[in-house]
C-alpha cells in the first residue's frame, strides 16, 4: 500500500513520445499520481519527478528519446527521470546509463511507477524493471483523458505479426487485449466525467479478443451503446483486420466517426511481400473503396514507410503511383529507419540516405494534393465540430466529425461543446480551415 503522505508537495513533468496508445498510457499514470499527491508541474516550476515514456519505432525516435532525457538532466539536475515505454523495454541498459536515470520501467510496468519511485526515494538505489519477450502477457487498462477534450481508450497491446522492419512485438509482447465488459465500464466512467469523445486504441485493434469469443466488431457495437459519448474513432486498424461488416457499422453509427487510419506501408506488392505484411495492394484499394462508398465524407489516413529495404526506384515509384490513385485524405509519412534485430536486415538492397529523403519529399508532396483536394470539398459546408479549450494566446479550434481541424472565433464557454460551424476556406496551417459558428 502506497502511502500518500510520501507524496506530498511533489511535482511532476510528464513527456510522452510516439503513438496515441503511448499518450494513452501516460494519461493514466498523470491521473495515479494525481490519486496520490503528486500533482503535475505549473509553467515556472521545478518538477520534482520526470516521466519520459517513449518510442523507439526508428533510430530517431530513440536519437530524441536520449536528447530529450540528457535535456532534462542538464535543466532539472535534481529531479528524478523516471523512463518507461518502447525504448527502455528494448534497450533498459542504454537507458538505465543516461544522466538522471532514476528508474527504467518496461512497457507493461507503467502502472506500477509509484511503487518504484516510492522505492527509489527510500534507498536511493536506481531501479531498472523489465522483463523478458516472453514474460509481457498481462493487460493493463487504460482510459484517461488527454491535454484537450478526447479521452483515449486502450483496448488491446501486443502485436503477433511480426513484419520485418518492426520492433514492436518484441517491445510490447503478444496480442492481447481486454474484456468488452471491462471496456464499456471505461467508456461510461469516461461520460461520467464529461468525456464527448474516445478514441479507441492498442498496438493492433482489429485483434481484439484474440483467444476470446469477442471480435472487434462486437466491440465497437457495444461501445456505440454507451450513453454520453457522442463520438468514437478509431485510431488505426490493419487493412486486413478492417472487415467490411466494421466499416459498414461506422457508416450506419451515431457515434462512430466518419474517420479511418489504415497503415499501408508500401503501394509496391514486392516491397510488401519484403515487409511480411498480411495484404497486398487489391485488398488495400477494396478497402478504400469501400469506406468511400459506405462513408462518403470520411477522412483517411495511411501510414507509409519510404526508402525501406528492397525498395528500388521502380518499387518505389510503384508505390507513390498507387498511393496518388488512392481515394485518401492524407498520408503519414516515414524514412525508413533499420532497426536492430528485425528481419529487414536480411534484404540485400539499401537505400542510400540521402535518396530516402529525397523519396519522403516526394511522398509529402503527394500528401500534401491529397489533403487539400479532401479539405476544399467542404468549404462552404456546415460541419459539427468539437471545441476544444486553446493554448494561451491562440484562438478557439477543433475538429469536425470527419477530422477536419477548423479554427472558430467562439467563447471559451464552449469549450467540449459540439456546435455547427461553417467552413469558410483555409486556414494558417496546411490542413486547417477557418469557420464562424452557425446560429
Amino acid at each position: 500500500m502506497i502511502d500518500r503522505s510520501t507524496f506530498d508537495d511533489t511535482t511532476a513533468l510528464f513527456h510522452t513520445f510516439g503513438c496515441k496508445l503511448n499518450f494513452a498510457e501516460t494519461s493514466t499514470v498523470a491521473r495515479l499520481m494525481g490519486e496520490h499527491g503528486i500533482r503535475r508541474v505549473a509553467a515556472g516550476e521545478v518538477p520534482d519527478i520526470i516521466v519520459v515514456n517513449t518510442c523507439s519505432v526508428t533510430e530517431l525516435a530513440d536519437k530524441k528519446c536520449r536528447q530529450a532525457i540528457r535535456g532534462f538532466a542538464r535543466r532539472y539536475p535534481d529531479a528524478a527521470i523516471v523512463v518507461t515505454g518502447c525504448y527502455a523495454q528494448l534497450r533498459s541498459d542504454e537507458v538505465a546509463s543516461l544522466p538522471g536515470v532514476k528508474i527504467v520501467a518496461g512497457t507493461d510496468q507503467k502502472l506500477r511507477l509509484l511503487e518504484f519511485i516510492e522505492e527509489w526515494r527510500r534507498d536511493r538505489e536506481q531501479r531498472v524493471t523489465v522483463k523478458p519477450l516472453q514474460e509481457l502477457r498481462e493487460f493493463e487498462p487504460s482510459c484517461s483523458r488527454g491535454d484537450r477534450t478526447r479521452y483515449f481508450l486502450k483496448v488491446q497491446d501486443g502485436c503477433d505479426y511480426w513484419c520485418s522492419y518492426c520492433t514492436i512485438p518484441r517491445a510490447r509482447g503478444r496480442s492481447r487485449s481486454g474484456s468488452i465488459a471491462s471496456m464499456v465500464e471505461q467508456a461510461r466512467r469516461a461520460a461520467s466525467e464529461g468525456g464527448r469523445e474516445i478514441v479507441i486504441t492498442g498496438v493492433n485493434i482489429g485483434d481484439f479478443g484474440k483467444g476470446t469469443d469477442e471480435t472487434f466488431l462486437d466491440l465497437i457495437k457495444a461501445l456505440d451503446g454507451v450513453d454520453g459519448i457522442d463520438r468514437y474513432r478509431i485510431s488505426s486498424i490493419e487493412p486486413n483486420l478492417l472487415t467490411d461488416e466494421v466499416i459498414d457499422f461506422v457508416a450506419e453509427s451515431r457515434r462512430f466517426m466518419p474517420h479511418f487510419h489504415v497503415p499501408l506501408q508500401s503501394g509496391s506488392d514486392e516491397v510488401l511481400r519484403l515487409m511480411r505484411r498480411h495484404y497486398d495492394t487489391a485488398l488495400f484499394r477494396h478497402k478504400m473503396e469501400r469506406i468511400v462508398a459506405s462513408v462518403p465524407d470520411a477522412f483517411i489516413g495511411v501510414d507509409l514507410i519510404v526508402g525501406a529495404r528492397g525498395e528500388t526506384l521502380r518499387e518505389f515509384e510503384l508505390s507513390r503511383d498507387f498511393v496518388a490513385s488512392l481515394p485518401v485524405s492524407r498520408l503519414h509519412v516515414f524514412t525508413y529507419s533499420e532497426r536492430p534485430g528485425t528481419r529487414a536486415l536480411d534484404i540485400a538492397h539499401v537505400v542510400e540516405p540521402a535518396e530516402k529523403h529525397r523519396r519522403t519529399r516526394e511522398m509529402l508532396a503527394v500528401s500534401d494534393r491529397l489533403l487539400g483536394d479532401f479539405t476544399r470539398r467542404f468549404v462552404g459546408t456546415v460541419r459539427p465540430v468539437l471545441l476544444e479549450h486553446p493554448k494561451a494566446g491562440h484562438p478557439m479550434a477543433g475538429f469536425t466529425d470527419n477530422y477536419l481541424r477548423v479554427v472558430v472565433d467562439a467563447p471559451a464557454s464552449l469549450d467540449n461543446r459540439i456546435v455547427g460551424v461553417h467552413i469558410d476556406g483555409a486556414g494558417g496551417v496546411p490542413g486547417e480551415l477557418r469557420g464562424h459558428l452557425v446560429e
